[in-house]
């Protein structure tokens, strides 16, 4: 496939003032779509510090400064907020969190590459700088990828770094588009565009941290116990906005519910807890949550996960064969395999655990769900012809 010839971009113009922007984005919301990132800081923070929005008109590349005095963003939200302007984003998720920090909602409607990128065939891992050389012929330019952009002043090679992105972003959307609109999967992106569109994605709720912990234990009373450690972690870390880590480790949390100290100097004991902290303001928090937690009823706390029995492991073979299958379906529909299953589902699958999987319905079935079901009820069988795996139908 031939390149694209390079288009000529607009230089990029800086804003800073409230009348600019307001007419910027009076400007952008007569267009059929804008692209959009975010630049911004999050190191020493639990909330993203927004720095700068790039946005990419038709004959326009803004830069705007959040940081900038007085500089009012209610435009931005507006534009936001607009049904008939098409935002698109690339790799959209951390971008949406601070927009729905910001101005209180996701962005709509919404248009991410990344995931267009993977039902277009890319593969599971492509990146942007990838999809700018293939579709638009470009190359961006990673020298300030690692830049402090709450700085000030900003320099103009970092101004044409944070340009770039929204600019190119442009090709890369029209060109994706139309790979999507001719295989007609268009409607793909939209159903994969669902988590990214839920509010709920982006809530931080303190009472369900510590799933992402994943504890290997089915003990109801540690469970609880985590449960309460990392709420607490989760609300301290937001009051004070800094990373949950800076307030505890994850390896800290899991040994503190396990011991479940009560007394400051039991506390000082555990990994990465200093006396100053275990007899300070925060370790009387700790151990008051410890507390709670213990005295939680058995009632209360979180269900023990079920983990299957020898007979309802599924058949490491099975699981490999399914393995092939998804590989082959999806280099015959050129789709990612990972938007279509990911080893969790294929274990399920094996071991008949049916209910509520996702590659069962819809566009998934059809690419690979069926096919999986039919080989697991031992209907078909794979074969190689060639270079490639094939599908081979058994009995009648």
């Amino acid at each position: 496939m031939s390149r694209p010839p390079r288009p000529r971009f607009p230089a990029p113009v800086l804003v800073t003032e409230s009348a600019d922007l307001a007419a910027l984005v009076e400007r952008l919301r007569a267009e059929p779509f804008v692209t959009v990132d975010t630049e911004f800081m999050r190191e020493r923070t639990y909330y993203p510090e927004l720095c700068l929005v790039q946005l990419g008109g038709a004959a326009e590349v803004a830069v705007i400064d959040p940081l900038a005095p007085g500089l009012d963003l209610a435009p931005l939200g507006a534009l936001f907020a607009d049904p008939t302007v098409l935002k698109v984003f690339h790799a959209a998720r951390q971008d949406i969190e601070i927009c729905v920090l910001r101005w209180g909602a996701v962005p709509a409607p919404l248009f991410d590459t990344q995931v267009a990128a993977m039902v277009a065939g890319f593969g599971d891992q492509v990146g942007y700088d990838t999809l700018v050389q293939q579709l638009a012929g470009g190359q961006i330019d990673k020298a300030h990828r690692f830049s402090d952009w709450s700085a000030r002043p900003l320099s103009p090679a970092q101004l044409a770094y944070a340009a770039a992105d929204v600019t190119w972003l442009r090709v890369v959307y029209q060109g994706l588009r139309a790979r999507l609109e001719a295989d007609g999967r268009l409607d793909w992106v939209a159903e994969e565009m669902a988590v990214l569109t839920d509010p709920a994605t982006y809530r931080a709720d303190p009472e369900t941290a510590w799933q992402r912990l994943r504890p290997r234990s089915t003990n109801r009373r540690f469970l609880g116990q985590l449960r309460a450690l990392a709420a607490w972690r989760e609300r301290e870390a937001q009051r004070v906005n800094i990373p949950r880590g800076r307030v505890l480790k994850d390896e800290t949390l899991l040994e503190l519910a396990a011991t479940a100290p009560d007394q400051p100097e039991a506390l000082a004991r555990a990994r990465g807890i200093t006396r100053g902290f275990a007899e300070g303001r925060m370790g009387a928090g700790l151990l008051a949550a410890i507390a709670a937690a213990r005295a939680e009823p058995d009632a209360a706390l979180p269900p023990a996960p079920v983990l299957p029995t020898a007979g309802e492991r599924p058949s490491p073979a099975l699981v490999a064969l399914l393995k092939v299958l998804l590989a082959a379906a999806c280099e015959r529909h050129h789709v990612a395999p990972k938007l279509v299953a990911v080893a969790e589902d294929l274990d399920r699958l094996a071991a008949g655990q049916d209910d509520g999987l996702a590659v069962l319905h819809g566009w998934r079935r059809a690419v690979f769900g069926a096919d999986a079901l039919a080989l697991r009820a031992g209907r078909i069988a794979l074969g190689v012809a060639g270079r490639d795996v094939r599908v081979i139908p058994i009995g009648g």
